[in-house]
């Protein structure tokens, strides 16, 4: 979660106002905070935003738009289904697929010509593939990704496939198609694959899944690991019987909910970590409650993971595994947080693709928004203190400071660059000197003279993207501005570059965009111009359909580890946020003990990073106190150029 403002001068930050914080935030400022609120200028910093900036959802407003109606469709459906009213046609010949009435094991009528798509079509679906990072292309590993694009919520199959073509992309080659393009025998190519069920085929909506992937699910031996919705209908299509004897559970006699209700589940327990799962009131779809047999016959069900009801305190399994199947009960993309549910997903991969992974925690931290404008006093300090504990570290730099409109210089526009602020570059070149790296982040950290969405002023705004503030003070992404091209970016990067060069400072490697924000070509740009990025994205639909790119929607996403993300570039994590010790924009405060929490939670992940920012403007306190939390843990911090290894 990113920084977003800067702080108004301390003497206008009234009791009152520290006082509302405390309450709603449940924070205490150290006294060390307290001394040091006040940024430079005397600006403090906003909240720190979500990954797309309003409520919880990672999902554009877009998305979230669809997750309410996907969530009540998919329950009816599944309400059907339990009734034995479901009936599903497939979407190619009757005899490559037989129709099925889910739930009873009995074929219905041959489906009329409405309900079919030609091989030809279905296999036309465009194939995305991501060669792997440089230090995994040894090990020959490669992924399938499969997932849905039908019916009226197709367009978050998408999403979610990249989500996980990201993930897989820190194994090794992954290779991304619609489910409906499946051949039979294409899961015997890949070291393991993975199916994504966002589309609950039924009534109006005919299986696009080929029969083929189902019959080749249960004879293979390689991985498979099956997401969501639609497993059913594998059960159905190969014989329950069949589905039983060799799974041991039964998931035409599994649901969604239990005594009508999908009950309020808020935490997932996996490896002796708790993490969190919070999904707002009507959004939930649920989790699919797996009817496991037991007895003689039966093949053990593994329970991976477990979910907790926090209103009955009843459990059910959340993931499950019996021979080459790994079943995961939901879809743990839509709402995430930094201790969320979705880490169980990141590092069942590992079973998939590197399943003799060795153990290790790795932390990182940066020092965010360095600018011409910065105090070379405080970077001095975070420098001494950061070489006393021989912690590497990345400094993320903003080549040029500009006030366009005076905000903070009593009206008066006032521009400066690295190279008309010797002191701040002589303060960089003694972090450099004491296990520094330099990064690049954005040209100006702002995009114009105009409010994005605070004052134009660097550090405080978006530069590559729009964004505004509502009427219930949330931060709303509006999309790229509209000048917004390949070319666009470039110059602003080759820019950017050009005063590190003049201020006598060497390229920097690694780049992180401004709010974590920016357009598919955008990043394209700055995967072209850098060895990798450390940040969070935005992934935008049509990156792996092939058609054009929608910018109102996409998926945020950040990472435990290094991965190859869909746009080609290798992202370096960043996954537990950053200190704020007041609440802005409806996000609570984060102070040392959340980031601490974080890094407990992703401890799950075996070969997983606890990666966090720090505002070099706030006292070494709090930043102290994070390091020895997380060094606590176990983690051992390294340099940035160390995570992609």
């Amino acid at each position: 979660m990113k920084n977003l403002r800067r702080r108004p001068r301390i003497f206008l930050v009234s009791l009152v106002a520290l006082v509302a914080a405390a309450l709603f935030g449940g924070f205490v400022l150290s006294g060390g905070a307290q001394a040091s609120i006040a940024g430079p200028g005397g600006r403090k910093p906003g909240a720190s935003h979500a990954l797309k900036g309003v409520g919880p959802a990672a999902l554009s407003a877009a998305g979230t738009a669809n997750l309410k109606a996907w969530a009540a469709d998919q329950l009816k459906t599944d309400g059907q289904r339990r009734n034995h009213a479901l009936v599903v046609r497939a979407a190619v010949p009757a005899k490559s697929a037989p129709a099925n009435a889910v739930g009873n094991n009995k074929a219905t009528a041959a489906e009329p010509a409405a309900f079919r798509t030609t091989a030809a079509k279905a296999t036309t679906a465009r194939t995305v593939t991501v060669k792997p990072l440089a230090a995994t292309a040894a090990t020959g590993t490669s992924a399938l990704v499969l997932y849905d694009t039908t019916g009226p919520y197709g367009s978050l199959g998408e999403l979610y496939a990249m989500a996980l073509a990201n993930l897989s992309g820190h194994f090794g080659t992954v290779t991304s198609k619609p489910v409906s393009a499946y051949t039979a025998g294409m899961v015997e190519q890949y070291t393991a694959t993975i199916y994504v069920g966002s589309t609950y085929y039924g009534g109006s909506i005919p299986d696009a899944i080929p029969a083929a992937f189902y019959q080749d699910v249960m004879a293979t031996s390689k991985p498979v690991t099956w997401i969501g919705d639609n497993i059913w209908n594998m059960a159905n299509t190969d014989g329950i019987p069949a589905f039983e004897q060799k799974y041991g559970w039964d998931p035409t006699n599994s649901y969604y909910e239990v005594n009508g209700s999908v009950g309020n589940i808020n935490q997932v327990s996996y490896k002796g970590r708790t993490l969190t799962r919070t999904i707002p009131t009507g959004y939930d779809g649920g989790i699919l409650h797996p009817a496991i047999l037991g007895g003689a016959g039966y093949p053990q069900v593994t329970q991976l993971a477990q979910a907790t009801d926090a209103n009955s305190g009843a459990t059910s399994p959340w993931a499950i595994r019996s021979g080459n199947l790994t079943y995961v009960t939901e879809i743990p993309f839509a709402y995430v947080s930094e201790s969320d549910r979705v880490i169980v997903m990141e590092d069942l991969l590992f079973d998939a693709l590197a399943p003799a992974t060795t153990e290790r925690h790795r932390a990182f931290v940066r020092l965010e928004d360095i600018s011409p404008n910065s105090d070379p006093t405080q970077l001095r300090t975070m420098a001494d203190y950061l070489y006393s504990q021989k912690i590497p570290y990345g400094i993320n730099v903003i080549p040029e400071y500009t006030d366009p409109r005076g905000v903070y210089n009593n009206g008066v526009p006032q521009t400066i660059t690295l190279a008309q602020a010797p002191q701040v570059v002589a303060a960089l070149k003694y972090m450099l000197a004491h296990g520094a790296v330099l990064m690049n982040h954005g040209f100006t950290h702002q995009y114009s003279n105009v409010n994005n969405p605070y004052t134009g002023v660097t550090a405080d705004d978006f530069e590559f993207f729009r964004a505004h503030i509502d009427a219930n003070n949330n931060v709303v992404y509006d999309g790229p501005p509209a000048e917004d091209s390949t070319v666009w970016a470039q110059t602003r990067v080759t820019s950017a570059l050009g005063l590190f060069a003049a201020a006598g400072l060497p390229k920097p490697a690694l780049w992180t965009t401004p709010h974590y924000a920016a357009s598919a070509p955008d990043y394209r740009v700055f995967g072209q111009n850098y060895t990798a990025r450390l940040e969070r994205s935005l992934y935008f639909a049509g990156t792996l359909s092939g058609g054009a790119v929608n910018a109102s929607q996409y998926i945020g996403q950040f990472f435990p580890y290094a991965v190859k993300d869909v746009y080609g570039t290798t992202v370096l994590p960043e996954n537990l946020g950053n200190y704020e010790p007041v609440p802005y924009n409806n996000h609570p405060a984060r102070l040392p003990a959340d980031l601490i929490a974080a890094a407990k939670a992703n401890l799950a992940v075996r070969d997983g990073v606890a990666s966090f920012f720090y505002h070099p403007y706030y006292d070494v306190t709090p930043l102290q106190q994070t390091i020895d939390g997380i060094k606590a843990l176990g983690y051992t911090f390294v340099g940035p150029m160390d995570l992609a290894q």
